[in-house]
């Protein structure tokens, strides 16, 4: 995982103690990964001539290079994987540690005042080197995986869901002969060993960003079966059971259990891994979720307020008052309202609605909903297969309603044929799944159309 070094855990802030524990996470990992990918992407498509850099940026990386060169791309896993030997940081991992850890502190030396020089590197060399850092980061990732579900004592850990976070313990240090502000002494690490914690949601979430439709659903499947599922309410918490952990994690443990961060159902973490399954194109297991852990459709008596209000966190069934139990606290619009807003994009329009053809190289449209059909409306006296319809709008000024020929589910389908209806009365029929580059500008400049009619 990416050390905590900044003072804060990242997403979760009450893990706020784990910063002392010269605590890291895994969320960060994987978003790294991502990143790297997508940088990967960039570079290789535009391919530039020449990627400049800050000249202290340069020697950043030149020395995280050589720590890999002398890293070299082991596992570093014990052939004997006892409880002691999975948690002991070997010698070549804490030595690569050390080095980029310190050459990370120059750098932020070195950044008080740059020099004004530059170095400049090919897209060559940068992909080159993003591949080199990817492939490490993925070796990081599976050793993780290794020592988070290394079960000694069976549960969550036996079910090959990636840990969230983890805890370093120095074992081994030297005395540097100084003093800090207080009096202590300074020390130099000399050895590690791993501390591991129950599971936490955004674990999942951040991971899922990183895998294909197929082992993303075998996770899913994981988490249904683990300490993260309350299955009397039909959603998910935001960690598994806490009971027994250290109060140095962080405020989280002044809480009871299924309160706060302490094992309730945080609205926005399981709004993050609702939209994940939608991205996935697990669209039955998304909807089948929907019915149960997404404000409007949980049982209204049990939340304790409009269904039309999102709280920061409902109360899990780990709460000690059932009487409490599925009720929402603390209304807020934040996190969870962000993210049903691109789950309604996904829904509604599709990825990519607009999108350059790769043949022609102009812009053109898609309408590729994901809706179920128990969402469409039914009007039986309703004629020309206009009997099922959902109807959005899009850009908050053009009407756009769907039309169903048969009762189905849309789950990434096209339209067979668009009608599109000008501000100025006339309207005009599209044949075909995609709406041509002069329609398209004109919908994306929003005035100058009325409404949209798919058919499928």
């Amino acid at each position: 995982g990416i050390e905590y070094e900044g003072g804060k855990p990242g997403w979760n802030d009450a893990m706020n103690g784990l910063v002392g524990m010269l605590g890291s996470g895994m969320p960060e990992s994987y978003e790294l990964k991502v990143l790297l990918n997508y940088l990967k992407k960039a570079a290789g498509k535009y391919r530039r001539r020449v990627i400049v850099v800050p000249e202290e940026l340069a020697a950043l990386i030149g020395k995280i290079t050589d720590a890999l060169d002398e890293l070299g791309d082991g596992e570093y896993i014990p052939p004997i994987q006892t409880e002691k030997t999975i948690n002991e940081v070997p010698s070549a991992l804490f030595q690569y540690w050390d080095t980029v850890a310190t050459a990370r502190e120059e750098y932020r030396s070195d950044m008080v005042s740059l020099s004004g020089r530059v170095k400049e590197y090919s897209s060559s060399n940068v992909i080159e080197i993003i591949d080199r850092w990817i492939r490490q980061v993925d070796l990081g990732i599976a050793r993780a995986h290794i020592i988070g579900s290394h079960g000694f004592e069976g549960g969550d850990e036996l079910l090959g869901i990636t840990p969230t976070y983890f805890s370093f313990n120095v074992t081994k240090w030297e005395r540097t002969g100084e003093l800090n502000q207080l009096g202590h002494h300074l020390v130099n690490a000399m050895k590690m060993t791993v501390g591991k914690f129950p599971l936490f949601l955004e674990g999942v979430v951040r991971m899922m960003k990183t895998l294909d439709s197929e082992h993303a659903t075998s996770i899913y499947n994981a988490v249904k079966k683990s300490g993260l599922r309350d299955e009397k309410l039909g959603m998910y918490t935001l960690s598994s059971s806490l009971v027994g952990q250290s109060y140095d994690m962080g405020r989280m443990m002044a809480f009871s259990p299924g309160w706060l961060e302490n094992q309730s159902v945080w609205t926005h973490m399981s709004y993050k891994y609702y939209l994940e399954l939608l991205r996935k194109g697990m669209y039955d297991d998304f909807f089948t979720e929907m019915e149960t852990g997404m404000l409007p459709f949980i049982y209204d008596e049990n939340y304790g307020r409009s269904l039309l209000e999102c709280s920061s966190f409902i109360a899990s069934s780990a709460f000690v008052d059932p009487t409490m139990r599925g009720q929402g606290f603390l209304p807020r619009l934040s996190g969870t309202t962000a993210e049903f807003l691109s789950m309604w994009v996904l829904m509604m329009v599709g990825p990519s609605p607009f999108f350059i053809n790769d043949e022609t190289g102009v812009l053109e449209m898609q309408l590729v909903p994901a809706l179920p059909f128990w969402l469409f409306r039914h009007d039986p006296m309703a004629v020309d297969n206009k009997q099922h319809s959902i109807r959005f709008k899009l850009f908050s000024s053009i009407d756009v309603v769907y039309f169903l020929s048969q009762p189905r589910n849309l789950f990434g389908v096209a339209p067979e044929k668009y009608e599109i209806g000008l501000r100025d009365g006339s309207k005009i029929v599209v044949e075909g799944p995609t709406i041509p580059h002069h329609l398209a500008m004109n919908i994306r400049r929003v005035v100058f159309i009325q409404y949209i009619v798919a058919y499928f």
